[in-house]
């Protein structure tokens, strides 16, 4: 990777964002989804994969890694801090998001006319009986179990019902030594499914208002669902197009991610 920075900006709220910066060239911002942090392999990998050619913002979603937690959530202070990054890089951007980071992202520049192009992967939004069924209140149910210091079980509960992973796979998961960094942000997935809204349900109307390029990218070995979801974003955002990475799954790798992003991002 070419040099890389460490900084932050103060978003509306108070709250201190830290950031990565890295390369020379128009700016790029990377939205991270649930579990992830600014160090997390694969958005870092795509970093420096585009840092040759973009200036890169990598950084810590509120709550996360280095960045600050005011209280209370709103998805509006997401969108406020993704803003504060747009105007340290100059006042316009690209954006790339990822998974439940995705529905930010479209979130983000539906209201902001300074993101000029929009990349998304797999937004995990709901859009036929194939996908995970999810109870109306389940970021209440998350910040319950927080609250009361059920951190693990808020863990559990949103990979088993909202990430479809079988319960003993989440078991064996728990005995591992990297649990512990899982349970350090247990907080952060109620942020999530208050993003994502009940029910994951796909925000048709918002996505409708969205006049940037926008890619939408999926992966072949995906669920069903997410692939349907993202093949929707595709349809419903006027000037959008979706692309299947071959061989990919959710987790997505990055030297798959990166030249799709890139030949996107230069075409300004």
């Amino acid at each position: 990777m070419n040099e890389m920075m460490t900084g932050r900006v103060t978003s509306a709220d108070g709250t201190s964002i830290a950031y990565d910066r890295s390369g020379v060239g128009p700016a790029v911002v990377l939205v991270h989804g649930a579990f992830t942090d600014k160090t997390h392999p694969t958005l870092y990998g795509v970093a420096a994969a585009l840092a040759p050619w973009f200036t890169v913002f990598n950084y810590d979603r509120r709550g996360r890694g280095e960045s600050g937690d005011t209280q209370p959530y709103a998805v509006e202070r997401e969108i406020e801090d993704l803003s504060a990054l747009i105007e340290a890089a100059g006042g316009s951007a690209m954006v790339f998001g990822g998974s439940s980071g995705a529905a930010l992202a479209l979130e983000a520049t539906a209201r902001n006319p300074a993101i000029s192009r929009l990349a998304v992967w797999e937004p995990p939004y709901h859009v036929d009986d194939s996908a995970p069924s999810l109870s109306y209140d389940f970021a209440s149910r998350l910040e319950i179990l927080v609250k009361q210091g059920l951190r693990a079980e808020a863990v559990e509960l949103f990979m088993v019902e909202a990430a479809e992973v079988p319960v003993e796979t989440v078991t064996a998961m728990r005995a591992h030594s990297s649990w512990s960094g899982v349970e350090a942000i247990a907080h952060t997935l109620a942020y999530e499914a208050a993003l994502m809204g009940p029910g994951n349900a796909l925000p048709t109307e918002l996505l409708t208002s969205i006049t940037q390029p926008t890619l939408v990218l999926i992966g072949e070995n995906s669920p069903a669902w997410m692939t349907n979801a993202g093949k929707a974003v595709a349809a419903t955002v006027p000037r959008a197009v979706h692309r299947i990475l071959e061989g990919q799954t959710h987790n997505v790798a990055p030297q798959s991610l990166a030249p799709e992003l890139l030949e996107f991002f230069i075409a300004i």
